[in-house]
């Protein structure tokens, strides 16, 4: 099953934590945003293999912009 990670507010991509193919745990964080001057760590909500990356450093994201794909 699929599961998708989502921008919980509008940034930018900041740093991603995690590469295609690793294991997370849920509470991993996948990437950490930037916004007004604040890091916010996005994370897994589910147990599985990152399957897709969606961004990348840099990036700009609006709330519930898909960050990531977990298998």
């Amino acid at each position: 099953m699929l599961k998708e990670v989502v921008a919980t507010m509008a940034g930018n991509v900041w740093k991603v934590v995690v590469n295609e193919g690793d294991q997370v745990e849920t509470g991993t964080d996948v990437v950490i945003l930037e916004s007004m001057k604040m890091e916010i760590p996005v994370a897994a909500e589910t147990n599985g293999t990152v399957k897709e990356l969606k961004v990348n450093e840099g990036d700009f994201v609006n709330e519930g912009d898909v960050i990531a794909v977990i298998e």
